[in-house]
């Protein structure tokens, strides 16, 4: 009997690491689509052509026009938010997380398609996302979806859930590890052989796919950074706790105009055209606060752009994002949170290295890790985002800086700030969320 079952265990298990490596590849498939309909979109809104070239909205010509731009995109989201599926509200992980801890893991099947049509809408409309939390969300909704079909218990949908949002991760950003280290973070709930590898092979597989099809390259190209010395040991020190308590800041700030929203006397579905009012108005003062804004990253990263451009694009893309994710809008935190991260830590720098000239600060490199740091404080995702910077960029000098200020900035963020961005949202409706791992013997 004991023999029969071990059988079956292991077979179940060969057949969730399977489906979890076919996800792997499919998110490949899937990410290209998102990004294509975002271009789409972008064009079609911003430039009224029907094209698939890649665009920026802060290069549109539209004069004030384009201030109304992302009003419309956020109706025709809210209006698939009503009537299609609530749960592509938000910035998609969250929602993930308390599927996996309420729901066995079951997501609508709709969500499937109806969370990258409304991310490709709200970002193509000028929406101050990224691309990466709509493909999370949508590689875990498909994940799910996947396991319903074919009857997997709650333990297996919520690997192949993970393994779908892992390998989304990695196919915009190529860094599997990151991934990875994400879905046990955020999403497995616990460290065991058996839901992480599974993940391990499905983000090895999309990694794999996606450099020998696409791209290689690092998703930051930057030159080499210098390696960190004694000298330096208190700038990273010191930033840790900054960005600690920036990470508590921008947190706060996100749901505190997500309630001012609740206090509004019309329907939540008109919430994302409000957001998408200030979106647009923003735009127009800060064009490069539109859109994904990848290329903000780089220009932060390279110190390509003066201290004037960088604290104004610091503070607009902030505003910008957090009033169009309080208002319920389709799209992620991770992109725009890299990008003020980014943006801080060159200013802090820059500032640094005028004040004390002889510290010979390297400022791409502070740019750095202000950009994973602020992560880990907002999200405590502290090891992803340590691993996110080496694999983001290819610089191994970047490796113990970016342990140093992460792990104070979660220190600080965990002591003085009872939840993170990513699951304040679902404590408000009442939902446990664990704080860390125990070996099964121990559980309740």
């Amino acid at each position: 009997m004991q023999k029969n079952q071990r059988v079956n265990e292991t077979h179940r298990s060969l057949s969730v690491t399977l489906l979890s490596i076919a996800l792997g590849g499919a998110s490949i498939g899937i990410a290209r689509l998102l990004l294509m309909a975002i271009d789409f979109f972008t064009n079609l809104f911003y430039f009224q052509r029907f094209s698939l070239e890649d665009a920026s909205p802060a290069q549109n010509q539209m004069g004030m026009t384009a201030i109304f731009v992302p009003v419309f995109g956020g109706l025709v989201v809210g209006l698939l938010a009503r009537f299609g599926s609530s749960a592509i509200r938000g910035h998609g992980i969250p929602e993930a997380m308390e599927n996996i801890l309420l729901k066995e893991s079951k997501i609508p099947g709709r969500v499937t398609w109806l969370k990258p049509l409304s991310a490709a809408l709200s970002i193509g409309s000028g929406g101050p996302f990224g691309a990466e939390g709509p493909i999370i969300a949508t590689g875990g909704a498909l994940g799910s979806f996947v396991g319903q079909i074919i009857h997997l218990n709650s333990l297996e949908r919520k690997i192949i859930l993970a393994a779908g949002a892992a390998s989304g991760m990695t196919a915009i950003f190529g860094t599997p590890f990151a991934a990875l280290l994400l879905a046990i973070e955020l999403l497995l709930f616990e460290f065991s052989a058996r839901t992480f590898i599974p993940v391990a092979l499905a983000v090895g597989v999309s990694s794999l796919i996606r450099n020998t099809f696409f791209s290689s390259t690092p998703f930051i190209a930057i030159q080499p950074l210098q390696y960190p010395t004694l000298q330096g040991l208190g700038l990273f020190l010191a930033f840790g706790v900054i960005f600690g308590l920036l990470s508590i800041l921008v947190t706060k700030a996100v749901y505190w105009i997500e309630d001012q929203f609740e206090h509004l006397p019309v329907h939540w579905m008109y919430w994302p055209a409000i957001g998408g009012f200030a979106v647009g108005l923003i735009g127009f003062a800060c064009p490069a606060s539109l859109g994904v804004g990848y290329s903000n990253i780089t220009q932060t990263l390279t110190a390509n752009l003066t201290m004037r451009a960088a604290l104004l694009l610091v503070v607009f893309k902030f505003v910008s994002w957090a009033i169009a994710l309080g208002s319920g809008t389709s799209g992620g935190t991770l992109a725009p949170i890299l990008t003020v991260g980014s943006g801080l830590g060159f200013i802090f720098a820059m500032a640094t290295s005028k004040l004390f000239p002889h510290l010979q600060i390297d400022v791409p490199m502070c740019a750095l890790v202000g950009m994973v740091s602020l992560f880990a404080g907002c999200s405590r995702a502290t090891l992803a985002s340590v691993v996110f910077a080496l694999e983001a960029t290819h610089q191994q000098a970047c490796l113990v800086p970016a342990l140093i200020t992460c792990g104070i900035a979660h220190l600080i963020s965990m002591n003085y700030m009872t939840n993170s961005i990513m699951t304040e949202k679902i404590v408000r409706r009442g939902t446990h969320v664990p704080h860390s791992y125990f070996p099964e013997s121990l559980a309740e």
